[in-house]
């Protein structure tokens, strides 16, 4: 524990500024009260917490939230080397921002409106001003540059309120429930303002693609902001437009530390005493839950009094464990939940229990992390019921547990957790006959076929743990991550489903993409895997091939050395070749008489820089520096920009890897792959690149095609891979999975 003295925040603590920075409604500690009224403190374990700590260490980070007590402050302090910043709520607040617009307005209309919700003006007031609070802290706690990673639906307006205060910030939000349909969310009084708040994020982040289609909508329906695939285009009030990344990153858990308990042989020894405690049944069937009316808790219940009155089961070979934790007391939904499912409880063991065999076995407290894993080896069947549900992470901490490679996951389909967990036993608890058949599957289960579907979930969850999750986040967030060697298993299920498509275009950057970067542009040749694979892809018609880069188009005949079946673009593509044709670039008067000036003002510049060179194309100059260094390289650039711009105003200009370029016509690399993908009519596009210019590509890409990032830089790109071998290595991938395709959809050749 760390103690903490209960004063206002000292100037120096206010000051302090943090290249990482977390927002959640509770902070990663819980208040206790020590001896002589001493404030203390003691870690709140969580997987957020699991994931973040890391991370949080080695960036210098701060971690903003609520204390979990109402009208008192806290100063800022450290607990376990992070940075604890509290931010303080009146016993007003909890019960409008938190227990009222949180959790009688958002929670239930996100979860498919299975409670009503309740709209009052006051609560979204309370709601809006505890946000800004919110958003002051973290503005006044990051430094220049910094991230800033909101966690959480209580928290959905601090991202534009950041974004207006710090535009300098790499924002991002990541929301643990889920996301509704627009028919439900638009019933929201404030829709508009919540969305807007939600975009003010760089990347925006839910637990199921589903949910991130169902934002999508709500921004189309209500703003008209350009989406494609993941990426929204928002404008902003400087005529510049952001895009801004939504989509899924599902959550997980430290699945090691919860095998490492389970493992224990304590922990293995209670597990065989909870057994003994209920009789030594033959079955023991497990829940736990909150107490909340997302859970499913009542259909579960029922169910299993059904199994028990029709003599399928008997209270001599199956009882039910249901540990519901205490849950928001204080509202009164909640409250009623509680007395519906005792009621339940309290008649079904009435009428079912024997003098040595209870029925269920109802817990409504909290355990510790030990007994929760004694429990899991102790159930045979885990049952996980919930009539909507961001991810339950209950299902995966099961698994994780499961290292005997024994019990039964029954998940419903209405969970994120489903999505993953494949090889459970999927049920739609609202159907209550086939919830009971596959309660009585999930029990007669035979052991080969438990132990088969066990191995595949426990791969699946110690594959995709937190660690990952949080680094996936962030490497999207920020474009700084470690890069496997290898093409990953998401990519490689992308590209098969990308292969069923009908009609399919690959569209490749070259340089840094499939030829690795040299010091001599014109020494640069694609590797040999990726060649044999491009020709691969071209050898039946409803694949076409395109080559989408930078370099003049005589530049990149001379080094790609195409195949003849080969679609080309250059020079971001201002010059074309479609299908043998090239396109000649008719520069206006106007134009070739900039082009002049621009070109002599960069030779210039460049005349007493030995490492530095132009290179001219059709319709722009441009300025590689790849030899002088970072430094020296930034410090060239950023001269010769002043120099063109005060002679030669009102150019195209971008920036690339060591490369600045100027135009006098614009054009951009997504313009170029829209008008490749109208000219192939492709009904799905693979585009893969390394550079800051292929970013314009990236942001075209429409829902079914798969962008793929090559190396290191943040990217709009869903996918990522290490270098131009792993783009070889993919492209075989996707011309084997092209040829069986094909093999099964005859009717495309």
């Amino acid at each position: 524990m760390q103690d903490a003295r209960k004063t206002e925040p000292d100037d120096a603590s206010a000051a302090a500024a943090y290249d990482m920075v977390v927002v959640s409604n509770r902070l990663p500690v819980d208040y206790v009260a020590g001896p002589g009224g001493a404030t203390r403190w003691k870690s709140s374990p969580g997987g957020l917490v699991t994931a973040l700590e890391p991370v949080m260490r080695a960036a210098d980070g701060a971690w903003i939230g609520w204390a979990g007590v109402a009208d008192r402050e806290f100063a800022p302090f450290e607990h376990d080397g992070i940075s604890i910043i509290p931010v303080p709520l009146s016993e007003q607040e909890l019960e409008e921002y938190y227990e009222g617009f949180s959790n009688d307005t958002l929670w239930p209309l996100y979860h498919d409106v299975i409670a009503p919700p309740s709209f009052h003006r006051e609560w979204w007031e309370s709601y809006v001003r505890v946000n800004r609070r919110f958003a002051d802290a973290a503005a006044d706690a990051a430094s220049e540059g910094a991230v800033v990673w909101v966690q959480d639906y209580q928290l959905q307006l601090v991202p534009r309120m950041l974004r207006e205060a710090r535009p300098d910030l790499v924002i991002g939000f990541f929301n643990h429930i889920p996301f509704p349909a627009y028919g439900i969310y638009s019933q929201l009084p404030w829709r508009r303002q919540v969305i807007d708040g939600l975009l003010g994020a760089d990347v925006i982040g839910f637990q199921r693609a589903a949910d991130a289609g169902n934002f999508g909508r709500a921004v189309r329906r209500l703003f008209g902001y350009p989406t494609r695939g993941s990426v929204i285009d928002v404008p902003e009030a400087d005529g510049e437009t952001r895009h801004v990344v939504a989509r899924h990153f599902p959550i997980s858990i430290d699945a090691a530390s919860f095998e490492e308990l389970a493992r224990r042989p304590d922990v293995q020894a209670r597990a065989k005493e909870i057994r003994h405690s209920l009789g030594d049944p033959e079955i023991v069937m497990l829940g736990v839950d909150r107490l909340d009316y997302t859970k499913g808790i009542r259909h579960r219940l029922k169910a299993f009094g059904e199994l028990l009155r029709d003599g399928r089961l008997g209270v001599e070979e199956v009882t039910l464990v249901q540990v519901a934790s205490p849950s928001r007391e204080r509202v009164e939904t909640y409250r009623q939940l509680r007395d519906e499912i005792e009621l339940m409880v309290g008649r079904l063991n009435g009428d079912y229990s024997t003098l040595g065999h209870q029925a269920i076995a109802y817990l409504h407290h909290g355990y510790p992390r030990e007994e929760m894993v004694a429990l899991y080896l102790a159930a045979d069947v885990m049952l996980v019921t919930a009539l909507r549900d961001g991810m339950n992470l209950v299902a995966k901490e099961y698994v994780a547990c499961r290292f005997d490679n024994d019990g039964v996951l029954l998940l419903s389909e209405f969970t994120g957790a489903s999505d993953e967990l494949r090889q459970a036993v999927l049920v739609n608890p609202h159907d209550i006959e086939g919830l009971k058949d596959s309660m009585i599957e999930a029990v007669r289960m035979p052991q080969r076929e438990r132990a088969r579907r066990m191995r595949s979930l426990r791969k699946r969850v110690r594959d995709n743990d937190v660690a990952n999750w949080s680094a996936t986040f962030l490497e999207t967030l920020t474009g700084v991550g470690k890069i496997d060697p290898g093409v990953p298993d998401g990519l490689r299920v992308a590209l098969t489903q990308l292969a069923e498509s009908e009609r399919l275009l690959v569209a490749l950057d070259f340089d840094g993409t499939l030829a690795p970067i040299v010091d001599r542009p014109e020494d640069a040749r694609s590797t040999d895997r990726a060649r044999s694979a491009i020709d691969r892809l071209l050898s039946a018609d409803d694949t076409r091939v395109a080559l989408v880069s930078g370099r003049a188009l005589a530049s990149l005949r001379h080094v790609a050395s195409p195949p003849v079946a080969a679609l080309l673009s250059g020079s971001h593509g201002v010059e074309l070749q479609l299908d043998g044709d090239g396109v000649t670039i008719d520069l206006r008067d106007a134009e070739l008489t900039r082009l002049e000036q621009l070109t002599e003002v960069l030779e210039q510049a460049v005349s007493d820089t030995e490492g530095a060179w132009v290179e001219r194309k059709p319709a722009g100059v441009a300025l590689h520096t790849r030899k002088l260094g970072s430094v020296a390289g930034a410090a060239l650039q950023r001269s010769a920009r002043d120099r063109v711009e005060s002679v030669v105003p009102g150019l195209s200009i971008r920036t690339g890897k060591s490369v600045l370029e100027f135009s006098v016509r614009a054009s951009d690399k997504g313009e170029a792959v829209t008008r490749l993908r109208q000219h192939v009519g492709a009904s799905a596009v693979l585009y893969v690149g390394d550079d800051v210019t292929d970013e314009d590509a990236f942001a075209i890409l429409e829902t079914g095609d798969v962008g793929v990032k090559v190396g290191q830089g943040k990217s709009l790109a869903a996918h990522r891979v290490r270098s131009p071998e792993e783009v070889g290595e993919l492209l075989e991938i996707l011309a084997g999975a092209r040829e069986a395709a094909r093999g099964a959809h005859p009717r495309w050749t």
